[in-house]
C-alpha cells in the first residue's frame, strides 16, 4: 500500500485516510494525537468519523497537497501547501501522520490523519518538495520528524 511515487517536485504516497478532525491549534504533535485519539471515539454526527478508512492517493506537490480516492482518483480534499501549519509523524504509532491545515472560507483548522504500511517521512518528503521548487513561494510548513 506504500506506493511513493517521485516525479521531479511531485510526490504521489498511497495510503490510508483515517479521517478529518477540526482542530483549535494550528500545530504540535499534541494536536495530532488528539485527533488520532478524537477519530477512535465514535460519533454517529459525524459523516467524517463514521465513514470507512479508506485507501487514498496523498499528491504532494510544491502548490497543494491533495487527497485523491485511490480508484477513481476523485479529488476528496485539497489544501494549498500556503494554509498547511504543521505535519508530523505521531511518535506513538510511527506508522500514523498527519498535517494540519487552515480552511480558508471557515477560518478554521483541520487534522488530516493517514496510516501506512511502514514508516514514511511524509515531512521530509513536504520539505524536499518545497526545496526542488526554486520559486521562493513556496514555504514549507513547520515539521517535526521523529
Amino acid at each position: 500500500m506504500d506506493d511513493i511515487i517521485d516525479d521531479s517536485n511531485e510526490i504521489l504516497f498511497t495510503v490510508k485516510f483515517l479521517g478529518r478532525v477540526e482542530v483549535v491549534r494550528p500545530s504540535g504533535v499534541q494536536i495530532l494525537e488528539e485527533a488520532a485519539q478524537n477519530l477512535k471515539t465514535p460519533d454517529k454526527y459525524s459523516s467524517e468519523k463514521a465513514s470507512k478508512k479508506s485507501k487514498v492517493h496523498l499528491y504532494l506537490s510544491s502548490n497543494t497537497l491533495d487527497i485523491l480516492e485511490h480508484k477513481t482518483k476523485f479529488l476528496l480534499y485539497s489544501c494549498p501547501l500556503t494554509t498547511v501549519s504543521f505535519c508530523a509523524v505521531l511518535s506513538s504509532s510511527p506508522k500514523v501522520f498527519g498535517f494540519v491545515a487552515q480552511h480558508l472560507a471557515t477560518d478554521t483548522f483541520h487534522c488530516y490523519l493517514f496510516q501506512s504500511r511502514k514508516f514514511v517521512s511524509f515531512p521530509t518528503a513536504a520539505l524536499r518538495v518545497c526545496e526542488m521548487e526554486q520559486e521562493t513561494t513556496c514555504s514549507p510548513p513547520s515539521t517535526s520528524d521523529p
